[in-house]
């Protein structure tokens, strides 16, 4: 394995022109030493993406977009910087020259390769399932059809069946002469106590997990059958973190930032139904509890998510954690609730492109709207149950990291809420310190675990060994204090006994002094 070198890299600099490669997606027209055309990342109608020919860069006056060629290959195709120099390279008919990777680069990347050119034949063979077998179609792609998604969609996702056979993608792999460390360390396939390996996924239909820059590294598996688990996801990997992942992202990341919007469903059909409607810009937590990673993977898109919830409100509440974390992220939240009855597959499979559009810029509400509606439902006549709904709804407020849309929240909050201003704002101001203070003891915890280390066999005696030996923990390794008398006299003998145990005491209070109980174990 190789990485570009230098050189290759102040070459391609050099060659790529910026209006060339921006005329690939954008069409420009002269306007006097300048080019101009609509802006590819947001909505508009006159145009504002300016590009400099002289300066070769380019820049958007309404949304501030830009930059050289690579950034803005990078910014448009959402590549890695390395993935827009190849990308670029690749148009221009350069050579890439590259520096050899350390050993343990190598073997790290081999078997990144590994996976995921195991996981590509895997999509593929379950495509051909789907399409080519009588099973595929029978099964896989009659359900598909029952639940309304286009052929087009079907290749759009590229959706697949795995076969009712045990090791029918097992048998396949090998044939073609992969490892079957690899379909094992993917999760493909399983291995047994006994030694006996099957396929992980069998008679399901199946949705491949794609990265951001179009690399299959999972799959999950729909059944159609009612006495085993409904669905089966690929295990996390070297090549796949499921908190980090989001599906449908590959898809809607162009979309995404063209609308600088993204709207977060909970499922694959959700996301698939929508984007067969029309609306593109949609990804999927696929049916987990929204995670960091994810908000932060979103953020690197746009600033502006929409989560969409369906009529069920108890899930509702169990999901309103969500929008702190991404409130906590700096992102700008609007929330979505649909019909009674309809989640996003449905609703979109029922309604036309031009309706679900309408439906969301006319029905979407800022969280504070939508969790005053949702948490004070019913709570007119209690008023400590009112109060600590309305602590919650503070709490959020409280994450918001930029201080004036925080300001302006607060002012919506006294509104709503019929609670003077002050008061939301010093709760606020209560709740911000008390987590500042908690997030300050999390970092002097750390800072005290990382320099106390792990004890090793030769510095760590357990207690009870000491007191069978007659010394203290590492005893004869520290200067005895003068206070600890020599001699057999039974005060002295006492005395070295007691040592043992105040040495144990006071390294103990130094090596955790700061973590709680529940923290140590």
């Amino acid at each position: 394995m190789k990485k570009i070198d230098r050189e290759t890299v102040q070459r391609i600099l050099d060659v790529a022109d910026i209006v060339d490669v921006v005329s690939d997606f954008v069409s420009l027209k002269r306007r006097g030493a300048s080019y101009l055309g609509l802006c590819p990342f947001h909505n508009e109608r006159t145009p504002s993406f300016s590009v400099s020919k002289s300066k070769n860069i380019c820049k958007c006056f309404s949304c501030g977009k830009g930059g050289s060629p690579v950034n803005f290959i990078m910014e448009h195709e959402q590549m890695t910087y390395q993935e827009a120099l190849r990308y670029l390279a690749a148009k221009y008919n350069i050579e890439i020259k590259e520096h050899e990777m350390t050993d343990e680069e190598r073997e790290r990347e081999t078997e990144r390769a590994s996976l995921l050119a195991i996981n590509e034949f895997a999509l593929r063979h379950f495509e051909t399932n789907l399409a080519d077998t009588d099973d595929g179609r029978n099964i896989g792609l009659t359900y598909l059809q029952q639940r309304g998604v286009s052929e087009a969609m079907v290749k759009r996702f590229h959706l697949g069946y795995a076969a009712e056979r045990p090791t029918d993608l097992y048998e396949a792999a090998i044939h073609k002469g992969y490892n079957e460390k690899y379909l094992i360390d993917t999760g493909l396939c399983i291995r047994t106590d006994t030694g006996r390996i099957y396929d992980r996924f069998k008679g399901r239909v199946i949705f491949p997990v794609f990265s951001v820059s179009g690399k299959v590294i999972a799959f999950g598996g729909r059944t159609l059958k009612k006495d085993v688990a409904k669905y089966v996801n690929s295990p996390e990997s070297v090549i796949y973190t499921k908190s980090n992942e989001l599906y449908g992202l590959y898809q809607a990341k162009q979309s995404i930032v063209k609308h600088n919007k993204c709207i977060l469903v909970e499922g694959y059909l959700d996301v698939i139904s929508m984007h067969q409607s029309g609306i593109e810009n949609v990804v999927a937590s696929s049916g987990t509890s929204l995670t960091d990673g994810q908000i932060r993977l979103i953020h690197r898109f746009t600033d502006n998510v929409t989560v969409i919830y369906d009529g069920d409100a108890a899930g509702i509440k169990a999901s309103l954690r969500g929008i702190d974390m991404l409130l906590r992220e700096g992102l700008n939240i609007k929330v979505l609730l649909l019909p009674e009855g309809d989640d996003p597959d449905s609703f979109a499979q029922s309604h036309t492109s031009t309706e679900v559009g309408d439906y969301i810029s006319a029905n979407e509400v800022d969280f504070i709207q939508f969790k005053t509606g949702i948490l004070l439902q019913g709570l007119e006549n209690d008023p400590i149950a009112r109060s600590r709904a309305i602590g919650d709804i503070v709490q959020s407020i409280s994450v918001i990291p930029d201080p004036v849309t925080a300001n302006v929240y607060i002012k919506e909050c006294s509104r709503r809420l019929d609670i003077d201003e002050r008061i939301v704002a010093l709760e606020v101001e209560k709740r911000r310190k008390a987590q500042a203070e908690k997030d300050a003891l999390s970092v002097r915890q750390d800072r005290a675990r990382k320099s106390i280390g792990e004890p090793t066999e030769e510095n760590e005696t357990p207690v009870s060994d000491s007191v069978s030996a007659g010394v203290g923990p590492s005893f004869a390794t520290h200067t005895v204090s003068s206070d600890v008398p020599d001699g057999n006299s039974e005060e002295a003998r006492f005395r070295r006994f007691m040592y043992q145990y105040e040495y144990t005491l006071v390294k103990y209070m130094l090596r955790y002094g700061l973590l709680s109980l529940a923290e140590m174990f």
